[in-house]
C-alpha cells in the first residue's frame, strides 16, 4: 500500500511522504560533517569512508569540514540538522566526552541531541618527542623535564590529546606547559620546527614523520598498538599501565529525532564500509584501528567515558583553551 501511495503522489507531482520505518535509501547527495580541519585522522577516516559510502548508495557522500572551540562547532551545526540520515557527523571522543566538562556552553548536548550510529576507528594517542630534545624513550624524557619544571611544553589540538596529556603529567610527576593549537596539521609544523618540545597527536598525524626519523615516537597512550609504529610503545610496554585506558575514539552520529530504521540502515551501510578489506588496510596505514559496533554499544561507550572524563578533568585542573 505504501509503494501504491508513494508512486500516486509521484504522479499527482507531490512530495512522497517519508515513511518512519523505511530504510535509508538517499536519493541527493549525503554530508558528513567533521569538526575539525582537514588533514587529521577525524578528516581522513571520513574522507575513505565518503568513497565507499558513494560506491554503497550510488550518490555523493560530501565531507565538510566546520572546525573550532575543539570540535564544539561543527558537533553543535551536525546537531540542529534535519534529523533525516542526510547530515552525519563525526562523533570525537573529546567534543563528546570530554568538552562538556571544560565549556560553560558546548552548543549541543552529547546525550541528548545525537542517536550513535557506530563506533568508527579506535587507536591510541601518541606522544611525540622533537629529536632536538635528545631523548630515545619516555624514561629519558621524564628525567629530563624533572629537571626543567615549568620549562618544555607538549601541543595538542582537541580537548582528548590535552586531557591525554595533562593525565601524563600527572602520573609522572611532571610539570610542562599546554599549547593549544586549531588542527594537528600546525602543532605538527611547530613541533617539528621545535618551537614545541612535544605533542600528543593521534598516529594518523604523526606516524610518518617517526618513520622517517623527524620526530620521536615515546610512547602510545592505549592498550593495544598500531602497526604503522611497531617500535614504539605502548602505556603498559613504557611502565605506565594507567595511562592506556582511554584509547582514541572516532564514531558517527545521527541528529536525535532521525527515525530508528534509518539509524538502522546507516548502521550497515557504515559497517560495511568499516568492514572492506580495502578500507581497513588504508586505515591501517593511517594508523587507525577499524572498530566498528552496533549503536548500543557506542553509546554505552560514550556514557561511559563521558563519566570517566569528569574525574580525570577535576584531577588534572584543565580548562578550556
Amino acid at each position: 500500500m505504501k509503494k501504491i501511495l508513494a508512486l500516486l503522489a509521484v504522479c499527482l507531482g507531490i512530495a512522497a511522504p517519508v515513511w518512519a520505518d523505511s530504510a535509508f535509501n538517499p536519493t541527493k547527495p549525503v554530508k558528513i560533517v567533521v569538526p575539525f580541519p582537514p588533514g587529521g585522522g577525524t578528516d581522513a577516516v571520513s574522507r575513505i569512508l565518503a568513497e565507499k559510502l558513494s560506491q554503497i548508495w550510488k550518490q555523493q557522500v560530501i565531507v565538510e569540514n566546520r572546525a573550532g572551540a575543539q570540535g564544539n562547532i561543527g558537533t553543535a551545526y551536525g546537531a540542529k540538522a534535519p534529523p533525516d540520515g542526510y547530515t552525519i557527523v563525526l562523533a570525537h571522543q573529546g567534543a563528546f566526552t570530554v568538552n562538556p566538562h571544560i565549556y560553560k556552553d558546548l552548543g549541543f548536548d552529547p546525550i541528548k541531541d545525537f542517536i550513535p550510529v557506530t563506533r568508527g576507528t579506535q587507536q591510541p594517542f601518541v606522544l611525540v618527542a622533537n629529536p632536538g630534545l635528545n631523548v630515545k624513550d619516555l624514561k629519558e624524557f621524564i628525567a629530563l623535564a624533572k629537571t626543567q619544571p615549568g620549562k618544555l611544553s607538549f601541543g595538542s589540538s582537541a580537548s582528548g590529546p590535552q586531557l591525554t596529556g595533562e593525565m601524563f603529567k600527572t602520573v609522572t610527576g611532571i610539570d610542562m606547559m599546554h599549547v593549544a593549537y586549531k588542527g594537528a596539521g600546525p602543532g605538527i609544523v611547530d613541533v617539528l620546527a621545535g618551537h614545541i618540545n612535544l605533542f600528543v597527536a593521534n598516529p594518523t598525524s604523526v606516524a610518518p614523520h617517526i618513520r622517517a626519523g623527524k620526530l620521536v615516537g615515546l610512547v602510545m597512550f592505549g592498550p593495544e598498538g598500531v602497526s604503522v609504529l611497531p617500535d614504539t610503545p605502548t602505556a603498559a610496554q613504557a611502565g605506565f599501565p594507567e595511562l592506556g585506558k582511554m584509547p582514541e575514539w572516532y564514531g558517527y552520529a545521527v541528529p536525535a529525532g532521525t527515525p530508528a530504521k534509518i539509524v538502522e540502515q546507516l548502521n550497515k551501510d557504515l559497517t560495511t564500509a568499516l568492514k572492506d578489506p580495502a578500507v581497513k588496510s588504508r586505515l591501517d596505514g593511517l594508523g587507525l584501528n577499524a572498530s566498528p559496533s552496533t549503536p548500543k554499544e557506542f553509546a554505552d561507550q560514550i556514557q561511559r567515558d563521558l563519566t570517566a572524563s569528569k574525574d580525570l578533568v577535576a584531577k588534572s585542573g584543565m580548562t578550556a583553551q
